[in-house]
């Protein structure tokens, strides 16, 4: 195995949002050679458009942090989770697969506004980005055949992604759905924190709680200074709200590619001790430092 696949950032080029998909499509074959992704272009192809400004009757993305290649990372790290899973023998049926995958597709259609929302950003949705998100995929699929009576179970997973929401209250319809809603909270976690220019984006993930009006951050200095408390929160919210699913990650990466280890959980600690670094080295010019360069 090459030195390039070694690490994380080295499996797929996240630059291309086309070449993530190929990825995604690679893995859903592995599990079904036959598989069907008619519906998954079609959620990708909204997406892209939405995120982009051409989709009808939307102003396209103005988030910096919450923008299109964090919602292709979370698909790829909901794949994989649904891949790991199912190599360890978890009963996930084509249509389970076909709603967690565009759940994470839809999870942050939220911060995008309409053509007629011209103050701020979508950053102001921040607090309730969660429930337009919803909306905008009932929007989408109400009257679509294969999907019209999973409105409930697409809400049910988006919610899982709320940090101050208490999934313990979802009533969710089948313990499959369960699965892929604890899948989809952990994959916004895991596909976040370990993206390689994480420490960099975190200024402007304080832009954005800024206009959203999220309690609790005074300053860009002080967001990152609590980054090591988050992800002990983190790490807690794992084991006892999501249901340990972040274990399944272990198991794609053994069968994908032949390594042995969780990529997600040493990026995320190469990314956390680099903040580290700077915030000890470098309090005052810290943004300078923030990107990990290769």
């Amino acid at each position: 195995m090459s030195q390039k696949r070694t690490g994380l950032s080295g499996l797929v080029n996240m630059s291309d949002p086309r070449e993530a998909l190929d990825e995604v499509k690679t893995i859903l074959r592995s599990i079904n050679p036959r598989f069907d992704f008619s519906r998954l272009d079609r959620a990708h192809s909204i997406v892209t458009e939405l995120f982009a400004g051409r989709y009808p009757g939307y102003r396209g993305c103005n988030t910096l942090y919450h923008d299109l290649s964090h919602t292709i990372e979370i698909m790829l790290a909901m794949t994989r989770l649904i891949h790991g899973a199912i190599v360890e023998g978890a009963d996930l049926t084509e249509k389970h697969v076909n709603l967690g995958v565009i759940s994470a597709l839809m999870h942050d259609t939220g911060y995008i506004q309409t053509l007629d929302d011209t103050e701020g950003t979508g950053a102001k949705y921040t607090l309730t980005h969660i429930q337009r998100s919803v909306d905008f995929t009932g929007l989408i699929y109400a009257s679509d055949p294969y999907f019209g009576g999973e409105l409930d179970n697409f809400r049910d997973i988006l919610f899982c992604t709320g940090l101050g929401f208490r999934i313990a209250l979802i009533n969710f319809s089948t313990p499959q759905v369960k699965m892929l809603g604890h899948m989809l909270g952990t994959a916004d976690l895991l596909g976040q924190m370990a993206r390689r220019n994480y420490p960099d984006k975190l200024v402007h993930l304080y832009r954005e709680f800024v206009e959203g009006k999220v309690p609790g951050f005074e300053s860009e200095f002080d967001l990152l200074n609590k980054t090591q408390q988050f992800q002990e929160v983190t790490k807690e919210r794992f084991e006892n709200e999501l249901g340990r699913v972040y274990l399944y990650s272990a198991a794609h990466f053994r069968a994908r590619w032949g390594i042995d280890r969780d990529l997600y959980s040493e990026e995320i600690d190469k990314n956390l001790a680099h903040i580290r670094w700077v915030l000890e080295n470098h309090p005052i010019d810290s943004r300078r430092y923030l990107r990990r360069n290769p």
